[in-house]
């Protein structure tokens, strides 16, 4: 490869520089599992109120003395997202070596240290982004942690602490517990039976059931035997929940795995919270030692949902398998 030319500080700084607003954007756009089901938030630096309102207004006969005798409930929710920070060091000679090894065959020697910095760069925040994805729903805030899943709290941390307020309950008609573990024999029918337990307002709009990946697969076997349906002739994979008249979409999400929850709900419902407008968030690449660069970065990041209450969320508890 002849004498190897990398790019030192200045040429990494210049890209940071240059890309600093797509290298911050890319952790939040990057989540391509999540987005098409959930609902962005920018501009938000720690909390922000969020909710809906509860009326039951009727027009009712006209009357000199009328009034609803219902009133207008808001509930409050608060959306959080926590500061976070990394610093990543790196070696820009082993990535320049790794670089031009993987394009030799195209561009050799001749690609520019302007591009390896980039795609060392693009390489760092698409890893922030696979560990935001795969903690969306298990993390629990620690802020004393060190890890991504430390950060914030994940959509089932956040369902277990309202589960155990018993702001999400039976009795609030957005809760069911299941009595027996989904399998390939009854997951249509514990599927089924979980969502008609859901509000009938909830049911009559466009909902997301969000499942582990094992669900499905019971599901889509399940299915497959009842209809006795071929693979991949007959309809063998599911997108929509039999009897939901195609407004709700089964989800399979990989940061689901070890979930003991099943969510419906909406994408508008599904909220994901992040700053990316204002200066607090920062990308810069500095040099503390003598062989490495540290890719060093700073940004905000929460979920939750934007309301509990039954029209718009149902939460299924699942019996998980013994260990």
């Amino acid at each position: 490869m002849g004498n190897l030319v990398s790019p030192q500080l200045a040429d990494y700084q210049a890209a940071a520089a240059k890309y600093k607003k797509e290298l911050l954007t890319m952790p939040i756009i990057g989540l391509k599992e999540i987005l098409p089901y959930a609902t962005i938030r920018f501009g938000i630096r720690y909390k922000e109120v969020v909710g809906d309102i509860a009326v039951n207004a009727q027009i009712a006969p006209y009357k000199t003395t009328m009034k609803s005798a219902e009133d207008v409930n808001l509930n409050f929710r608060e959306l959080e997202t926590f500061f976070g920070g990394l610093v990543q060091p790196f070696d820009p000679n082993q990535a320049a070596t790794l670089i031009i090894g993987q394009n030799a065959m195209t561009k050799g020697e001749g690609i520019k240290n302007a591009e390896i910095a980039k795609r060392v760069l693009v390489a760092i925040a698409k890893s922030i982004t696979e560990n935001l994805n795969a903690v969306l729903w298990s993390a629990v805030r620690n802020a004393n942690g060190t890890t991504t899943k430390d950060l914030f709290n994940g959509w089932d941390t956040i369902t277990t602490a309202e589960v155990t307020a018993g702001k999400i309950a039976a009795d609030k008609g957005n809760y069911v517990k299941l009595t027996e573990e989904i399998t390939s024999e009854n997951a249509v029918d514990l599927l089924k039976k979980a969502y008609r337990d859901a509000h009938k307002v909830l049911r009559g709009v466009k909902t997301f059931m969000f499942v582990p990946q094992d669900v499905l697969d019971a599901y889509n076997d399940a299915y497959s035997t009842l209809h006795n349906a071929t693979p991949y002739v007959q309809g063998f994979e599911q997108l929509y929940l039999e009897g939901s008249n195609k407004k709700c979409e089964i989800v399979a999400l990989t940061s689901k795995a070890d979930s003991k929850y099943i969510h419906i709900s909406t994408k508008e419902n599904m909220l994901i919270g992040c700053d990316q407008l204002s200066d607090t968030e920062k990308l810069e690449v500095e040099k503390h030692a003598p062989f490495t660069l540290d890719y060093v970065a700073t940004m905000f990041f929460g979920v939750d949902f934007e309301s509990i209450d039954a029209r718009r969320l149902m939460v299924v508890e699942m019996v998980l398998p013994e260990a």
